[in-house]
């Protein structure tokens, strides 16, 4: 039996390569052929190497995950990564469409090629076509989404306020590098300043974009287009390089998935 191929489409491109790294350890047979950054190239790719299965991010730009999957899911089995809420996963279950929650965890991914490695033995036994009613559950979900099933587009905090002397400086969530708790204050480290604010690293995670800010130690948080690099020291250690700070960046055992191919 020839090796099954896959598609990955998210506009992310650390996204893209956790999942990639994730699948090569989960289903190491499984052949990448082709990655797309937006709706409009999966589809293009989908039609060029006709893969057996799509990894479609719901939120991308041209067209939505859930666009490219209506054009795709009658020669490719569909797989949706999602960060929306508990109601529209459960709107996932009961269309019995696969999902990842993202970021994609290791466990779930295990999970969830299992069932697919075992569908597409048994399809290709039984050359069954696709489920007549996943076009209508598609359709359903687009109705879900957009509607009372969608959640509003959630306002990520863009500014920080720290106080410098008596004056208020206001720094810009692209300006930052990353946060580090410090005892009784923050650090906001950009590639000109470092400042304090009494913040928690706990209000920040509640407050940021979590596509914009990883943590990556419990005292540490990262903006993800500031990585310039991640190694291992003597010790075994991930660290961390940021772009525009001389320093590194340890990351913890609990955060090491974040960057699995290492």
């Amino acid at each position: 039996m020839k090796p099954l191929t896959a598609l990955i489409a998210d506009d992310e491109a650390p996204m893209r390569d956790l999942l990639r790294s994730r699948l090569q350890q989960a289903w190491p047979d499984l052949q990448i052929v082709a990655e797309a950054a937006n709706g409009v190239e999966a589809v293009e790719l989908g039609e060029k190497f006709r893969p057996d299965i799509v990894f479609l991010d719901i939120r991308m730009p041209g067209l939505s995950g859930i666009e490219a999957a209506r054009r795709l899911y009658e020669r490719s089995h569909i797989v949706f990564a999602t960060a929306y809420d508990q109601y529209a996963l459960d709107a996932f279950e009961q269309g019995a469409l696969d999902y990842l929650l993202k970021p994609v965890s290791a466990e779930r991914l295990a999970t969830t090629c299992a069932r697919l490695q075992a569908r597409m033995r048994k399809n290709a036994t039984a050359e069954a076509a696709p489920p007549q009613d996943i076009g209508q559950q598609l359709a359903k979900l687009t109705s879900l989404l957009e509607n009372k099933g969608k959640p509003e587009k959630p306002t990520y905090l863009r500014w920080i306020q720290a106080q410098v002397g008596a004056s208020l400086r206001m720094v810009s969530t692209r300006e930052i590098l990353f946060f580090q708790s410090d005892e009784k204050y923050t650090r906001v480290q950009t590639a000109a300043a470092e400042f304090l604010i009494r913040k928690t690293l706990k209000e920040l995670l509640d407050e940021l974009d979590p596509d914009e800010f990883w943590r990556i130690h419990r005292s540490t948080l990262v903006r993800v287009d500031a990585i310039a690099e991640v190694k291992r020291d003597l010790r075994g250690r991930q660290m961390l390089k940021v772009r525009g700070y001389p320093g590194e960046l340890e990351v913890s055992r609990n955060h090491s998935y974040l960057f699995q191919q290492m």
